[in-house]
């Protein structure tokens, strides 16, 4: 089965491994040092970020490093595009309302 970029990120472990290995690339156990889980529940957390391409191994010697696929991620933020797009229009819709019912008050 495909998993897309939206099933991995459902879920709260996985866009917690994200937003860790964000800020720098990292070893599965210094991934694992920050969960209260076993580390075979980490490996299958990274295995699915690894299938859906959010993030890539990197192997330096005997070590593996996580990063992050900046390029994926990219995907999701268009995707929200539209939608912040809406609920931009809404909230100034709101903004307006406010202030006619302000206005009124007077």
């Amino acid at each position: 089965m495909r998993r897309d970029v939206f099933q991995a990120i459902a879920d709260p472990t996985r866009r917690a491994i994200i937003a860790l290995i964000a800020i720098q690339a990292m070893s599965p156990s210094a991934i694992a040092d920050h969960f209260s889980m076993s580390r075979q529940a980490i490996s299958k957390h990274m295995k699915i970020l690894t299938e859906c391409e959010l993030i890539r191994a990197d192997h330096q010697g005997r070590e593996i490093y996580y990063q992050l696929e900046i390029e994926k991620m990219k995907d999701i933020d268009k995707w929200l595009e539209q939608f912040r797009k809406v609920w931009e229009t809404s909230f100034n819709q709101l903004d307006d309302l406010l202030s006619t019912i302000k206005q009124q008050n007077k």
